[in-house]
């Protein structure tokens, strides 16, 4: 794997986590922020990962390279997971206040 584009995988693991901080502490402009910066990250691996390069052989380098990929996805999807589970309630009470549902305490 391309050090570049491994470069980017780690980009957008700190981008998600930098979120899910952000949802933790309840500051959902700054989710929304940092999820127009992973989008844009992954619109540049994309395009990295679509040029042409040196053909790369399975070797050691690239076996480790490939598992940390797979570590920093299973990172990033934990993140996203958690992501959603905290923005479930807000999402709600955005839905509610626009459909006009005024929410009560008891």
């Amino acid at each position: 794997m391309d050090p570049q584009l491994l470069n980017y995988y780690e980009a957008i693991e700190r981008a998600s986590a930098d979120m899910l901080a952000a949802a933790r502490a309840g500051n959902w402009d700054e989710v929304v922020k940092l999820e127009g910066a992973c989008v844009l990250l992954i619109s540049q691996l994309k395009h990295a990962a679509q040029e042409p390069g040196d053909a790369v052989a399975v070797d050691t380098p690239a076996l480790e390279a490939a598992k940390t990929k797979s570590r920093i996805m299973q990172r990033i999807l934990v993140n996203d997971a958690e992501i959603r589970h905290l923005a479930e309630p807000w999402l709600q009470d955005l839905e509610d206040t626009l459909a006009g549902r005024h929410r009560t305490l008891h």
